[in-house]
């Protein structure tokens, strides 16, 4: 049973509280078993459980509720505790929300009415298309053209390491309109997949199997509603959409850590070694130490940032940066730890200490890379 002291830290409410309760029993009951051979399958299969289980509302503000608003708190209690239980499970919940995040922050109320709905309710899957061949990190290099046409624009070039690519009916695209040079001539638009003109160019296959693709746009043409906000505001809204999901990329990171120090705790107690249990051996008990003092750490930087933005903040670069960059590279410390203390069973395929290894690595390169996030931290740093 993980931790859940911290739920008694200033930083939540009851609703809070109430929501980790509820929810990891949720988890508890119904995420038991899912298969992940086919990661297309298993992805659509959880969109619709995390729908019946009224989770996804949690993922894009209610268009029918002029209050409602992205509460990043329970964003981040939600990925914790779904990364705890099934690394997919969280993937999937993330897309609904990081995917949408564009609508939920700068659409209009048409655009709000036509897909969050069907976000929220598990009926449309949603995907990020920020990411290019020669634009990782680099947003300002994005070379996707969108050409103003009439009524239209017309999209030409590529994206590359998509996540829910090939599967998702939507995807909130950053592409170049030119308005200015570098940042300030990006726009984003909302692209349907089935669009004339789109293709999956690429099913793309890492060491934790999820849905992701390269996508090839060739004279596909899209309307001018399809715009979010202004020409231009392309870069705005990326940088606003991961200000508020780069926070819940650290509480997944945070999520699969306890769930390293869970399963160490029980294989410490139960595996004996010369004739005791393992954990009498001091080097042992030094490195749960360490795991626990890791994933304290890590909460505390995950919720500051947290709260801070459902505060009213309008920016948490600086907290977000520190959250995502200490959760997620200590993430993969505690796992390392947890794979050593399980020695051979450690590495065994299929065992969930090797499949929380291969899931975290990716979490310290998506959404920004460590190195990106120090950046960041000394640039805030020292405008402060």
């Amino acid at each position: 049973m993980a931790d859940t002291s911290y739920l008694d830290w200033p930083f939540f409410e009851d609703r809070h509280r109430e929501l980790a309760t509820r929810l990891d029993a949720w988890a508890s009951a119904n995420l038991d078993g899912i298969d992940h051979g086919d990661v297309d399958a298993a992805c659509r299969d959880l969109v619709v459980r995390l729908a019946g289980g009224e989770w996804l509302r949690y993922a894009a503000i209610d268009p029918a509720d002029p209050n409602s608003k992205l509460d990043v708190r329970s964003l981040c209690l939600i990925r914790e505790t779904l990364a705890r239980y099934d690394g997919l499970a969280d993937f999937a919940f993330a897309m609904q929300g990081l995917g949408s995040g564009s609508i939920s922050l700068f659409g209009t109320d048409d655009q709000k009415a036509e897909w969050l709905p069907k976000v929220r309710s598990g009926k449309a899957m949603a995907a990020f298309a920020l990411t290019e061949p020669q634009s990782g990190s680099d947003v300002a290099n994005i070379a996707l053209e969108a050409k103003r046409d009439g009524d239209d624009f017309i999209l030409n070039g590529e994206k590359t390491w998509i996540s829910n690519g090939g599967i998702a009916d939507f995807y909130c695209l950053f592409a170049r309109t030119g308005e200015a040079p570098g940042a300030k001539g990006l726009s984003a638009f909302i692209v349907p997949a089935d669009l004339s003109g789109f293709e999956i160019a690429e099913r793309l296959h890492t060491i934790a199997p999820h849905p992701l693709a390269r996508l090839k746009f060739t004279d596909c043409r899209i309307p001018a509603s399809s715009l979010l906000g202004k020409g231009g505001d392309g870069f705005k809204i990326a940088m606003s959409v991961l200000d508020v999901f780069r926070s819940t990329v650290a509480a997944a990171a945070l999520g699969f850590a306890r769930r390293a120090l869970d399963e160490t705790i029980t294989r410490v107690q139960e595996r004996e070694l010369f004739g005791a249990p393992l954990f009498d051996l001091q080097m042992v008990q030094g490195h749960v130490a360490d795991m626990a003092l890791d994933i304290d750490a890590s909460a505390l930087l995950v919720y500051r940032a947290a709260w801070l933005k459902d505060s009213g903040a309008a920016r948490v670069s600086r907290e977000a940066a520190m959250a995502k960059l200490y959760s997620t590279d200590h993430a993969q410390t505690v796992i390392d730890k947890a794979v050593q203390i399980h020695g051979g069973d450690g590495v065994r395929s299929g065992h969930i200490v090797e499949s929380l290894y291969r899931e975290i690595r990716a979490l310290r390169i998506y959404e920004g890379a460590s190195d990106v996030q120090k950046i960041i931290i000394a640039r805030q740093t020292l405008a402060q």
